[in-house]
C-alpha cells in the first residue's frame, strides 16, 4: 500500500495542493457563501436548493478551470504579462480585502423564486474577479512537475466543500449565526490582504535593487 502511495506521489505536488487549497478557501469563503445562499433560498424546497447548489458549483468549477488553463494565453494575446498581473492582482486582492473588512455585511432574502446559480452565487461570490485573478496566478506555474494535477484537485476539493456548505447552509446559519460569520469573514479578509502587501514589498525591493547601481555609478 505504501509503495502505491509513493508511486502516486510524483503525480502531484502536495505543497502546491495545500497552497492552492488554502488560498481558494480564503477567497471563496464557503461558510460565508453558505449563509448568503441560505438567505437567498429562504422558503425554497430542498430539491430546488440542491439543484441551485449543484449548478452554482459546476458553473464555478468550469469558469475557474477555463481561466486556469487559458487565462494566461488570453492575457498574452492582449499583451498583458503575468508579472503585471501579479502586481495588479495583488493590488486588487488588497483593495478587495480592505473593502470587505470595513464594509457592512448585509443579508437579503429573495422574494421570488429565481435561478441564482450564475448571479450572484457564481459571479461575483465564489468565482468572481478576485478568484479568477488568483487562479491565473496559481496556474501560471502549472508547467512544474505535479503542479497541474495538484491545482485541479485543489479546485475540485474546495468546490466540493463549498457544495456541502451550501447544502448545509441552514444548519451553518444556526450554528455560527451572523455574528460568527462576521468575525470569520473579517479574519479571512485580513489573511487575504497578505498576498497583496507582499506583492508591493517585492516590487519595492526589486525597484530598490535596480536603482542602487545607478546611484553608485553616479557617485563614481
Amino acid at each position: 500500500m505504501f509503495h502505491e502511495i509513493e508511486s502516486l506521489a510524483p503525480l502531484m505536488d502536495l505543497s502546491i495542493f495545500l497552497h492552492g487549497l488554502t488560498s481558494y478557501f480564503v477567497i471563496i469563503d464557503p461558510i460565508g457563501a453558505a449563509l448568503i445562499f441560505s438567505a437567498l433560498m429562504a422558503g425554497e424546497d430542498q430539491n430546488f436548493r440542491r439543484m441551485m447548489a449543484m449548478k452554482t458549483c459546476l458553473i464555478s468549477i468550469t469558469i475557474v478551470l477555463i481561466f486556469g488553463f487559458f487565462g494566461e494565453g488570453i492575457l498574452g494575446k492582449l499583451g498583458i504579462s503575468i508579472e503585471s498581473l501579479r502586481v495588479s492582482g495583488g493590488i486588487l486582492l488588497f483593495v478587495t480585502a480592505f473593502q470587505l473588512i470595513t464594509q457592512k455585511i448585509e443579508y437579503e432574502e429573495a422574494a421570488d423564486r429565481m435561478d441564482i446559480s450564475v448571479f450572484p452565487m457564481s459571479i461575483p461570490l465564489i468565482a468572481g474577479p478576485g478568484c479568477l485573478t488568483l487562479t491565473i496566478l496559481l496556474f501560471s506555474g502549472k508547467s512544474a512537475p505535479g503542479a497541474a494535477p495538484a491545482l485541479i484537485l485543489a479546485v475540485l476539493v474546495i468546490y466540493i466543500a463549498t457544495f456541502c456548505c451550501l447544502l448545509l447552509s441552514d444548519k451553518i446559519k444556526l450554528l455560527i449565526g451572523r455574528t460568527g460569520d462576521d468575525i470569520l469573514r473579517r479574519l479571512l479578509r485580513v489573511i487575504l490582504a497578505g498576498p497583496g502587501s507582499t506583492v508591493h514589498q517585492r516590487r519595492h525591493l526589486a525597484v530598490s535593487k535596480l536603482s542602487l547601481p545607478r546611484r553608485g555609478s553616479a557617485i563614481h
